[in-house]
């Protein structure tokens, strides 16, 4: 079994594994916890009511961040407003980490746990936008992301004196190249702040007000090839292998609204298209054939590979490489999804979460995965499609990518009442802690 597949097979799946009470110390100290006695929980009313104050603020922050997009490794300026914004709501902060990464703590007015939300950064670099484009741009939301981890993180501080735990506040560079969870997690910020669980959003193709959860499915993650071939016919021979590999792949790339439409039809299908599937580009460049796959689940890539090798066999001189292990899946773990699914509908609206059941169309990665292989979280879509709009606005890597703004509201809302609801100490969760095996 490969290394890869090892760390899959032990990722860990309980939001409630981890039940120690106790503050986490942060690098350049946590703050001070709030005098004055406790008030009880923070009250979802409070969080609503902070969240109204702060709204307006927080768009005109997004429109900000939007104007002046920092491509994968470069978020300077940015990283600079969000230290800003934390250290005037009273959290500790440290910035350089992994990069341009930014950390704040904030400790609430009792003991509990300490429990992060992530929040990435930098914006798609100019080949990733589909059609390519000029510059960089926040075609994938992370403007949003950014307003909307300032926005827990200020709601939280505002409310303190109800907190228990501490809430850690990553604010991650890099997601695009896969490259930003793998700095911060190398640079220690899990064990030194001793993180029980992590929590995101994402900017997704579904309705403002709506939260997509995604129980026991995720999002693919990424395994490439590279294929030299020799010989007088070499460049001939590359098209058609590139052509036999591109075989290999169960569902098409999307090439217009419509795919796409069916495409987010289809991950809410159980046992659907999108229940086992290959999405395969490949491309010959002369002699050299460059393939780029995604597959679920993630234990298919064996299988894919060997499919590869198999294809180029016939071609003489054919040599196949596999330039590093996959990337792997995101993968949500069911029991905790649906933890927060009836979190959200229970504070935010009965009416307010759709239930995945496939894994999200295939043509992105996320180095979240790197924290769920480590500790328990989640990761939710957040709808930001305005009503009547084509679905290319509120889908991620699109060039007229343009979020309802009403949808940074409704994240920090959302999140900040459920940070506050983990970070309580075990024997107050509601419904007390699950444990469970599988």
């Amino acid at each position: 079994m490969s290394r890869f597949m090892e760390h899959a097979v032990a990722r860990r799946t309980l939001l409630a594994g981890a039940a120690a009470a106790g503050a986490a110390t942060a690098w350049a100290g946590a703050g001070e916890a709030v005098a004055g006695g406790w008030k009880g929980p923070v009250e979802q009313s409070a969080v609503a009511a902070e969240t109204a104050r702060l709204e307006r603020a927080l768009i005109e922050l997004r429109r900000d961040v939007h104007r002046h997009p920092e491509a994968p490794g470069q978020e300077k300026r940015t990283a600079a407003v969000v230290a800003r914004e934390l250290r005037a709501a009273g959290l500790a902060v440290t910035t350089g980490v992994g990069g341009h990464g930014v950390v704040g703590v904030l400790r609430g007015s009792r003991p509990g746990r300490t429990v992060a939300y992530r929040a990435d950064m930098d914006a798609v670099p100019p080949r990733d936008i589909v059609g390519t484009g000029p510059a960089p741009a926040h075609v994938c939301g992370h403007d949003v992301h950014t307003a909307v981890g300032i926005g827990v993180a200020r709601v939280l501080a505002r409310l303190r004196h109800r907190l228990s735990g501490t809430a850690v506040f990553l604010f991650q560079p890099a997601e695009e190249t896969l490259s930003g969870a793998r700095a911060l997690i190398d640079a220690g910020v899990l064990e030194r702040l001793s993180i029980e669980e992590i929590h995101a959003l994402h900017c997704g193709p579904f309705p403002v007000g709506r939260f997509a959860v995604l129980p026991g499915h995720g999002m693919p993650g990424q395994d490439k090839a590279e294929v030299t071939l020799s010989g007088p016919d070499a460049f001939e021979a590359a098209r058609r292998l590139a052509a036999d590999i591109g075989a290999l792949a169960t569902v098409a790339l999307p090439r217009s609204p419509a795919d796409l439409e069916r495409l987010v039809a289809d991950a809410l299908i159980p046992d659907g298209p999108l229940a086992r599937f290959v999405a395969v580009r490949a491309t010959a460049e002369k002699a050299r054939v460059s393939v780029s796959y995604r597959c679920w689940p993630q234990e298919r890539y064996v299988e894919v590979r060997e499919a590869i090798r198999r294809a180029a066999r016939p071609y003489a001189g054919a040599g196949v490489r596999f330039p590093a292990e996959p990337f792997p899946a995101m993968v949500c773990p069911a029991h905790d999804a649906r933890l927060l699914a009836r979190h959200l509908r229970r504070t935010v609206g009965r009416n307010t979460v759709i239930e995945l059941r496939a894994a999200f169309p295939p043509f992105s990665g996320e180095d979240f995965a790197l924290y769920l292989n480590r500790i328990p979280g989640t990761y939710t879509f957040l709808g930001v499609r305005a009503p009547g709009t084509p679905i290319t606005t509120s889908y991620p890597h699109y060039p007229d990518f343009s979020p309802d703004e009403r949808a940074i509201g409704v994240g920090v809302r959302a999140m900040a009442g459920w940070i506050a609801e983990r970070t309580r100490p075990a024997r107050e969760q509601p419904g007390g802690i699950t444990h469970r095996g599988d």
